[in-house]
């Protein structure tokens, strides 16, 4: 069977992905709104800080990739009960935003989807209204406390979900063994930032540990849970999760370095400055001169990088041929996604097949 995506598969893929974000966006904006309310009825002001903290990054939204991989793995499995799986799709959204206050405090990170990150937010309130001690850690603390509410307010919508115990249950081991998992990869992608020599096998264990469990294999098999799908449609799955979680990360450390802020929604200059050791970082040290390798390295991690800096090393990056090689490998494993759906499962109906194309051919030209 060919490899090749139709017109139709991205067509698909692009109509639905926007329909379910806006589903997820309307569902996400009333939940937003109780929350907020029984929150300042229950515990005050001081609370309605921290827990908007956490909703103005949950509400900022992005393309919901998660939430809509969850629906789509339900629809695409028989299941039928629209407003149930909306809900689930709002509790992995809000464990995304939980992940993204914890990365960005792990990563000095000043901007997320174009606005002041959680703890920035909260230190820019600590300034503004003039209060006691230190304004950074301040927001840092009240950050954390708002991640981790927004991850037990997530657990609360779970065991909400009008599904048998049994397959809650299911879900939920699910979500935790994958939150395991993912602290694992961010942990790793931690300590590759601060040791001499970093492997491939290091940064491929990030790739699959921190991206292809989390971003793909986690919704969709959630959503096939729900939906009753039996183990061996879930398993089937898993090839395609990996391989376009791979993709994904790469193209958005491609993305992270050569996209505009406006475009990623950080700076572009982020990664460098973090010490990131990416796929693309470790093939341009590989392969480049020891002038050039020397400069890269003072860079990695440096927080005081400049523009010029900057240009540089995105100089580096082109010419040793990293950014090509990473674009290859990209499209290697979109290419692996795509032949791994064409024996699926008879039960899945077609257009959720074709969604899952789309989306992974989407990935070699993501510009956000």
């Amino acid at each position: 069977m060919s490899q090749k995506t139709s017109p139709t598969d991205t067509t698909i893929f692009a109509t639905r992905l926007a329909e379910y974000k806006q589903l997820i966006d309307a569902d996400i904006a009333r939940y937003s709104k109780n929350l907020e309310r029984e929150t300042l009825q229950q515990f005050g002001a001081n609370s309605r800080l921290e827990i908007d903290s956490f909703l103005s990054i949950l509400e900022r939204g992005g393309k919901r990739i998660r939430g809509s991989l969850t629906i789509l793995a339900y629809e695409m499995c028989g299941g039928k009960d629209k407003q149930m799986i909306i809900e689930a799709a709002r509790a992995l959204e809000m464990f995304h935003a939980y992940i993204l206050i914890i990365d960005d405090v792990q990563d000095h990170s000043g901007i997320r989807r174009n606005g002041p990150t959680a703890h920035v937010l909260l230190g820019n309130y600590h300034r503004r209204h003039e209060l006691a001690n230190d304004s950074g850690h301040f927001g840092v603390s009240i950050a954390i406390n708002a991640a981790l509410s927004g991850s037990h307010a997530a657990q609360q919508v779970l065991a909400r979900l009008k599904v048998s115990p049994e397959v809650k249950l299911k879900a939920i081991q699910t979500i935790n063994n994958t939150m395991v998992v993912t602290a694992h990869g961010q942990t790793n992608d931690i300590i590759n930032e601060v040791i001499a020599e970093v492997s491939r096998q290091d940064i491929e264990r990030v790739l699959e540990w921190k991206t292809a469990h989390y971003t793909f294999l986690n919704p969709l098999t959630v959503g096939m849970i729900l939906a009753g799908a039996e183990d061996s449609s879930i398993k089937a799955i898993t090839n395609y999760a990996m391989h376009a979680g791979k993709a994904f990360q790469v193209t958005d450390d491609i993305l992270g370095t050569f996209g505009s802020e406006f475009e990623s929604g950080k700076s572009p200059m982020d990664d460098i400055r973090e010490g990131k050791r990416t796929l693309i970082i470790a093939h341009a040290l590989e392969n480049t001169n020891d002038e050039n390798k020397n400069f890269l390295v003072q860079m990695l991690g440096n927080a005081q990088l400049t523009p010029v800096e900057f240009e540089r090393c995105k100089d580096i990056l082109i010419e040793s041929g990293a950014l090509e090689y990473a674009q290859s490998y990209a499209k290697k494993h979109v290419s692996q996604a795509i032949k791994s759906l064409d024996e699926h499962p008879k039960n899945w109906n077609q257009s959720g097949a074709q969604f899952l194309r789309g989306l992974a051919t989407y990935l070699l030209g993501r510009t956000a």
